[in-house]
C-alpha cells in the first residue's frame, strides 16, 4: 500500500471514528430538534450547514499554513485555542439555552387564585398569539445560527497534523483527495448519527417529558461541553 493509500484508509478512519466518539457532533442536534419540533429534512440540513462549517474552518487554516509554510507547531497551538474556545462555548450555550427553558417554564406554570370564593387556576398565557408564534420562529433561528458558530469555532483536531500536512508532501492531489475523504466521512457520520438517534426517540416515547424537552435540550449540550472539558471527548 502506497503512501496516498494509507493516508486516504486513515483519513477515512479517523473522519468517522473522531465523530462517533465526539457526542458533541450529534447530540446538540438530536436534543435540540426534539424540544424544537424540527422536521427530519430540516433537521438534516442544520446538521449538513453546521458539519460544512465545522470541517472547512480546519481545511481553510490547513491551506493556509500550508501554502504560508507555518510550522505545523502554530497550527496545532491554533487550534488547540479555538477547541477551548468551542468548548466554553458550548457550555455557555446550553447553560443559557437551559436557563431559557425554566423561566418559560415558570411563565407557564398554572396559578391559583381565589375569587369571591371560587378557586381559579390558570397560567400567564393561557392563548398563542401572533406575537408568541414570531418569537418562537425567531428563537428556532437563534438556536441554529449557535450551532453554526458553535461549529464553526470548534476545529477537526486531526486534520491538520495528521492528514493533511503529511499528504502536502506526496502532491496537491492527494492532500485534495484525502481533505474531501476525511470531509465527506465526518460530514456523512454526523448525519447518521442524528438521524439514528432521532428515529430511536420516536420509537421510545416520552411524552411525559415534553413539558421539560427544553430543559433537557440545554442540560445535554451543556453536559456535551463539560465531557470535552474534562474527558476531552
Amino acid at each position: 500500500m502506497n503512501e496516498v493509500s494509507y493516508l486516504l484508509g486513515t483519513a477515512a478512519f479517523i473522519g468517522t471514528v473522531h465523530t462517533v466518539i465526539g457526542v458533541d457532533h450529534y447530540l446538540p442536534f438530536v436534543a435540540l430538534s426534539k424540544a424544537n419540533t424540527w422536521t427530519m429534512r430540516k433537521t438534516m440540513i442544520v446538521v449538513f450547514v453546521c458539519g460544512v462549517g465545522h470541517v472547512l474552518s480546519s481545511v481553510l487554516l490547513g491551506f493556509a499554513g500550508i501554502a504560508l509554510s507555518a510550522s505545523l507547531s502554530t497550527l496545532v497551538d491554533l487550534e488547540s485555542v479555538r477547541a477551548s474556545l468551542a468548548t466554553y462555548f458550548l457550555i455557555g450555550f446550553g447553560l443559557l439555552y437551559t436557563l431559557w427553558a425554566l423561566r418559560n417554564l415558570y411563565k407557564h406554570k398554572e396559578h391559583t387564585h381565589t375569587v369571591d370564593g371560587r378557586i381559579i387556576v390558570h397560567d400567564h398565557h393561557e392563548t398563542a398569539s401572533v406575537e408568541d408564534h414570531l418569537k418562537s420562529q425567531k428563537k428556532s433561528q437563534t438556536t441554529i445560527w449557535g450551532l453554526f458558530i458553535l461549529f464553526v469555532l470548534g476545529p477537526c483536531e486531526p486534520l491538520i497534523p495528521i492528514l493533511m500536512y503529511p499528504a502536502a508532501t506526496q502532491n496537491v492531489g492527494a492532500l485534495l483527495l484525502v481533505t474531501v475523504t476525511f470531509t465527506v466521512c465526518t460530514i456523512g457520520t454526523m448525519l447518521a448519527m442524528t438521524y439514528v438517534l432521532l428515529k430511536g426517540m420516536d420509537i421510545v416515547k416520552l411524552s411525559g417529558l415534553h413539558e421539560y424537552s427544553h430543559a433537557l435540550a440545554g442540560s445535554a449540550v451543556a453536559l456535551c461541553g463539560i465531557l470535552m472539558l474534562t474527558l476531552g471527548i
